[in-house]
């Protein structure tokens, strides 16, 4: 077997990895940005001044878990984001009054990112928290409602971090709801649209305050790559056995899962089309190059009125990329932290288990439509076990 042939088949998991040091200094300055440690602080959320006031966090808290914020007084953020189950429910895809189009995401870190749900449509986690609300499968609650039940069971705590809370005296009343609650927002006057829109606001940036607490935890990867990066012998429950080595290596090398799953997050927070399939009786989704014209058109976005940041500040809306063929059916990248334990998999759970992930990865289909990114990766059975071995470690 030649010395050439010999590497691609270790790198293509085919054969077991040398023993003796396991990382070349390369492979180590890599993994040396993988650790939690390197995540650093949140950076403050420019357009929610009150995104790290405690006194908001706890008003979002109770938002969160407050089943009152939905049409049939049965869905909360909790039923969906299960705090025993990593913020997440475990299920395809979302059930909320109905079943939605896309799988639930994890909140842990999640406020690290810049665009938010798989398709980018929001520009912060405060205007992200809205949209399920009036989402007729989700909440299917309106606006004037939110600000009714917050008149009623929360002034004290809104006004103490917001100022006066309005009486609002129509309940069922939104520009995105059924035509009666279309018809009702259109009888409100600008004044009482304007009230209502503002609490409507500020509840989302009272559950952003909460959702920024929720953080990642450390992993034994993260203990592990800490002695590595360190130089010493990894302490027991640290060490990586000989599959879970190979796996790294292969993560951070030939596999190529690094070139999206990157950084202390495992995540680049960037969209990409993988040729993911089309859920049967879906229609075929755009990702993001369709949320582009919805993120724009948002009045809760960094350049809205409701924001509280300038326009100079807004960057990443006024200058981000809208005509780049590369997004058609591009969805946004996954944090890996905690995937081994969180089925099923991609943005509408189209995979059951990791097997069918690397499988779809190995095999590289045509993307139903746009192009994929991917190309083909030949593995063997022990170069699966390892990744998934590897990934595993991230729980």
């Amino acid at each position: 077997m030649s010395k050439r042939f010999l590497l691609v088949v270790l790198a293509a998991g085919l054969l077991p990895a040398c023993s003796g040091e396991p990382f070349s200094e390369e492979e180590k300055q890599v993994i040396a940005q993988l650790r939690l440690s390197q995540l650093g602080p949140l950076k403050p959320d420019i357009s929610n001044r009150f995104a790290d006031d405690p006194a908001a966090a706890a008003l979002g808290e109770a938002l969160f878990f407050d089943t009152r914020l939905s049409r049939d007084g049965t869905v909360a953020c909790a039923t969906c984001h299960l705090p025993d189950q990593q913020f997440q429910d475990g299920l395809p895809r979302g059930q909320g009054i109905d079943v939605s189009d896309r799988r639930t995401m994890p909140l842990a870190g999640v406020a690290h990112g810049q665009w938010f749900f798989w398709d980018g449509r929001s520009d912060s986690l405060w205007a992200q928290a809205l949209t399920p609300i009036e989402d007729p499968r989700e909440h299917g609650f309106t606006r004037a409602a939110v600000a009714a039940v917050i008149a009623e069971a929360y002034r004290e705590q809104y006004e103490a971090v917001f100022g006066p809370v309005p009486d609002v005296e129509v309940h069922g009343a939104s520009p995105l709801g059924n035509e009666e609650e279309q018809a009702a927002w259109k009888a409100l006057g600008p004044e009482e649209q304007e009230a209502v829109n503002t609490v409507f606001a500020n509840a989302g940036k009272a559950l952003a305050a909460f959702e920024r607490t929720i953080a990642h935890e450390e992993t034994r990867f993260d203990r592990y790559a800490e002695a590595i990066v360190s130089g010493r012998e990894p302490a027991a429950g640290e060490a990586f056995n000989s599959l879970e080595i190979e796996g790294l290596k292969l993560f951070i090398g030939k596999a190529g899962c690094i070139n999206c799953h990157n950084g202390p997050r495992f995540t680049d927070d960037f969209f990409h089309n993988t040729g993911v399939p089309t859920v049967e009786g879906l229609p075929v989704n755009r990702g993001r190059i369709d949320a582009i014209d919805e993120v724009l058109a948002d009045p809760f976005n960094c350049l809205g009125s409701y924001s509280d940041a300038l326009p100079d500040d807004c960057r990443e809306l006024r200058f981000m990329s809208r005509d780049d063929a590369a997004l058609i059916a591009a969805f946004k990248t996954p944090s890996l932290r905690g995937a081994a334990s969180r089925a099923p998999y991609m943005h509408a759970g189209q995979f059951s288990t990791l097997e069918e992930v690397i499988d779809h990865y190995s095999k590289a289909p045509a993307a139903p439509v746009g192009t994929s990114e991917i190309g083909p990766t030949a593995f063997t059975d022990r170069g699966r076990a390892a990744l998934i071995a590897f990934l595993k470690t991230l729980d």
